[in-house]
């Protein structure tokens, strides 16, 4: 296990298991991503856009911080236009929270959705 990564640790008398920090945020960026009206994940620092390619693409634009028994998740966008701006960064804060808390099992403390830019259309998938 990576020294610098926080995990999530769920332990009992059978042992522990640890759910790294980044796995969490592709769970949240896979579930951004298929928001209705949502373009693509942005960060700040290299390319705006992140290609959905790859698990190490998705996870960027995603910022995760575990409080002890909690998460808080900051997921940067970019949306589409014809999109209501506040209802695209609600429907991300509740697919993001649901799908943590379902798969992850640890309470979800907040979804900051920042809205990082506006695109004219959806960018095309990458054939598989």
């Amino acid at each position: 296990m990576p020294e610098n990564s926080r995990y999530i640790v769920s332990s009992d008398e059978k042992g522990s298991v640890n759910i790294c920090q980044s796995v969490v945020a592709v769970i949240a960026a896979a579930e951004a991503i298929d928001v209705d009206g949502v373009h693509a994940l942005y960060q700040s620092h290299g390319k705006e856009m992140t290609s959905v390619s790859g698990k190490k693409g998705l996870s960027r634009g995603i910022k995760t911080v575990i409080d002890g028994e909690t998460i808080s998740v900051d997921v940067n966008i970019i949306t589409e236009i014809g999109h209501s701006v506040n209802e695209v960064g609600e429907a991300v804060q509740k697919a993001v929270k649901s799908a943590i808390e379902e798969a992850v099992g640890i309470d979800v403390k907040g979804v900051n959705v920042n809205i990082c830019g506006v695109s004219l259309k959806r960018p095309k998938q990458p054939v598989q």
